[in-house]
């Protein structure tokens, strides 16, 4: 199987993975995500952030395919019983495709402004181990116990642990893929790192209680590593974090705020789909209900309620789709400048409502965090390791010089998000405050 990449080139799949990921292809699903932005909102932002969860999965299966090879080139050293047998391998392929399955629309803004929402991680369990899923009969076809392996993979439980990190983990193969892949299409380049290097510089090694870990070996594979590191940093800088894209997740903050109001309240919106109005009412919401959710279906809601009864929420519409975000203000970042923070917002909020807007709808405090270089600081498995010749493994932090500098260092970036017809008002109120 041969598929041509914008991020990889050529896309090969082979035997057992390529019989895998066919019979995937085909479910409905995996179609979803076609229709699932990968980046949300970003797309307001960066014009060519048009790319998909369907794309980003088989570009995270491809880099599985191509971590499996590598770690098959140097697990000779292994115990037999911590080395890949072509089972394990077709549970961690499964597992990287099958790993964003369950988003939901608006990328993971749509998990933040619904009541009591679940996350994507645990709709796509359901969505492997539901029997009426097309996924699940595709992996019960292959093997009857494949979905509870792949299920379990996506939850970090597997016979062998260093596997579990590869799907979920600080070097993962879905932030391997992503970063290249956003990257590239929002044109911004600072996500690019030598994805090549780094997979050629992993290795297997052991810690001292025995366990066995994905690591970087040598001193040769440091700079590819770093490069990483930063470039996720960059990433969530200019791009995850960028003061548009949160303006505009403000705003779809404040329309499904005031859609749950109105579905609680009883109003009639026969444009909003059966989960939404289940979640505004905190009733349960089926597995069938939430896939019927994508980026189009709430385009075409958001469409209708703009020229519906509620003027409100009509507003709220009116702005998302023809994009008129909300201004931002940037706030001081230090940590003791939380109530500086909330004397600020106070104060805004305080002119929306004599201006007759709901300030609880239209004006947020928004912190972005990020922390570039995570490290524990106990002995657990977690973490990036170093394998040197003749040493017990050491951990990538105390390794490179650059990484030690920001480990565990918290990057905060506070904002006041509010509506462009009160900005001056807003900004002649708080000069006194941050002067």
């Amino acid at each position: 199987m041969l598929l041509r990449d914008a991020v990889h080139g050529l896309i090969v799949l082979e035997g057992a993975a390529e019989q895998l990921i066919l019979g995937l292809l085909e479910t409905r699903e995996v179609q979803r995500l076609r229709r699932v932005r990968q980046l949300g909102l970003a797309s307001l932002v960066f014009p060519g952030a048009e790319h998909s969860r369907f794309s980003h999965a088989l570009g995270a299966a491809h880099v599985m395919v191509r971590l499996l090879e590598r770690l098959k080139e140097v697990q000779e050293g292994c115990p037999v019983e911590m080395r890949m047998s072509p089972m394990d391998e077709l549970d961690a392929v499964a597992a990287a495709f099958l790993h964003d399955v369950g988003h939901g629309p608006f990328s993971h803004l749509f998990e933040e402004v619904m009541p009591q929402a679940r996350s994507h991680e645990a709709w796509g369990i359901d969505i492997v181990l539901d029997p009426s899923t097309d996924v699940n009969r595709v992996l019960s076809k292959l093997d009857r116990e494949l979905p509870t392996r792949v299920a379990g993979l996506m939850q970090g439980k597997h016979r062998l642990p260093y596997l579990t990190r590869a799907i979920s983990g600080m070097l993962d193969v879905d932030r391997c893929d992503y970063l290249l892949r956003d990257s590239q299409l929002t044109g911004v380049r600072y996500g690019i790192y030598d994805l090549d290097w780094l997979l050629r510089a992993l290795c297997l090694g052991e810690l001292e209680d025995g366990s066995w870990v994905i690591a970087i070996e040598g001193r040769k594979g440091l700079p590819s590593i770093e490069g990483f590191f930063i470039a996720r940093h960059f990433m969530y800088q200019q791009v995850y974090h960028h003061k548009a894209t949160r303006a505009a997740e403000a705003l779809v903050r404040g329309l499904f705020a005031r859609l749950a109001e109105l579905l609680r309240d009883g109003a009639r919106l026969p444009s909003a789909p059966k989960a939404l109005r289940l979640a505004a009412l905190g009733e349960h919401v089926g597995l069938s209900d939430y896939l019927d959710l994508d980026d189009a279906v709430l385009l075409n809601s958001l469409a209708e309620w703009r020229r519906g009864p509620d003027a409100l929420l009509g507003e709220f519409c009116e702005c998302f789709l023809n994009r008129r975000l909300p201004k931002t203000l940037p706030l001081p970042a230090a940590p003791s400048d939380d109530e500086l923070g909330a004397k600020v917002l106070s104060r805004a909020r305080e002119i929306a409502h004599g201006r007759g807007l709901r300030e609880d709808l239209w004006v947020w405090l928004d912190v972005t965090t990020d922390i570039p270089y995570a490290e524990p600081t106990d002995d657990t498995q977690q973490g990036m390791w170093v394998k040197l010749r003749h040493q017990p493994l050491l951990r990538l932090g105390d390794m490179s010089f650059l990484l030690g500098q920001l480990r565990n260092k918290v990057i905060t970036q506070p904002r006041l998000l509010f509506p462009e017809a009160i900005r001056s008002d807003v900004l002649h109120a708080v000069e006194g405050l941050l002067s």
